[in-house]
């Protein structure tokens, strides 16, 4: 990932993670009636991001696969770890939506 030049640009990135996750998040868990899907499938899509190996190399080759994953976990910028960590908040606070609905008595939820 490349870093960002300005703070609004760092700001409305991580807002629009926040969002983005958040939304996601919550229609997954009110489709398969499960709370945490998105805080759990998150790890996954971060791994997408960054990484540009593919999923049949990490069948085929894992050991070099998962040491390009580790250089490229290792090489992240702060705004790169700020915009993905903002996405996981978003992912955990639609987890928490979710079941903040179902104690309060909806059903469809």
């Amino acid at each position: 990932m490349t870093s960002i030049g300005s703070l609004p640009q760092l700001v409305l990135s991580m807002l629009l993670f926040l969002l983005l996750f958040f939304g996601i998040g919550f229609l997954l868990n009110m489709i398969l009636r499960s709370t945490w899907v998105m805080a759990i499938v998150y790890p996954l899509v971060v791994i997408f991001i960054i990484d540009d190996v593919s999923i049949w190399d990490y069948i085929g080759s894992p050991g070099s696969s998962f040491r390009a994953l580790g250089n490229h976990f290792v090489a992240l910028q702060l705004v790169d770890i700020l915009i993905l960590s903002s996405g996981l908040v978003g992912a955990i606070a639609a987890g928490i939506a979710i079941r903040m609905l179902r104690v309060r008595g909806y059903q469809m939820f």
